[in-house]
């Protein structure tokens, strides 16, 4: 499996020809959008920062599948989970809904958080989401969970690797002060298969972004 980090909330999970792309940015986001083919798009909300389905393109002369809710799904024999949650700590009175997506590729239970800005994890999502192995934390406060509150929803997850996403420097620096990983030094992509996962205690493994 190889994880490719493009900026705010997106990711590339690339398996052999398999590729799945979680929360490209619209053409209306001051970020820019990756251009790369895909399988699926996975959007955890509608916003312009992590809905542009349009930019990422299909294979074969058809349109990647478009997944931006929960419920679940089965693309090519990888089995997807899309857990509904809520983007504020108020219930989605400010920010509204937001979707956890949990995949299982090689062997390997990734989860996607989107913009998730819970206190905690309430139990049936614990339970929706199940074991985790690689989780994509946001961490930058503001829109989604702070460093404090980010490393407590991880804690409650217990991933083997939390990959950051969702931040600025500054965010990026308290989180790796909170969870005692300030020696992590960013890497271009994440390569990894199954049995390089292992552990008690959860490895946080920076991401540069490819685009800026």
């Amino acid at each position: 499996m190889v994880i490719t980090y493009y900026g705010s909330s997106c990711f590339k999970v690339s398996s052999g020809e398999f590729v799945l792309a979680f929360d490209p940015p619209s053409k209306k986001s001051s970020f820019k959008s990756p251009r790369f083919r895909a399988d699926a798009v996975l959007i955890s909300h509608n916003h312009d920062d992590h809905s542009g389905y349009e930019m990422i393109s299909g294979k074969e002369n058809t349109a990647p599948v478009k997944i931006d809710g929960p419920g679940e799904y089965e693309i090519q024999g990888v089995d997807i989970n899309g857990v509904f949650s809520w983007h504020d700590a108020h219930s989605g009175k400010k920010l509204g809904q937001n979707t956890i997506y949990s995949a299982e590729v090689e062997d390997i239970k990734i989860c996607h958080l989107g913009d998730f800005g819970e206190k905690e994890m309430r139990s049936e999502t614990l339970e929706s989401i199940g074991p985790v192995d690689i989780l994509f934390l946001p961490i930058g406060g503001k829109t989604v969970s702070d460093a404090e509150t980010a490393l407590k929803a991880a804690n409650q997850l217990e991933p083997k690797i939390i990959i950051p996403m969702h931040y600025e420097k500054k965010e990026l620096t308290a989180f790796l002060k909170e969870a005692g990983a300030e020696s992590s030094k960013p890497e271009e992509k994440l390569t990894i298969k199954k049995k390089e996962i292992a552990g008690d205690r959860a490895r946080v493994v920076v991401l540069k972004p490819s685009i800026q």
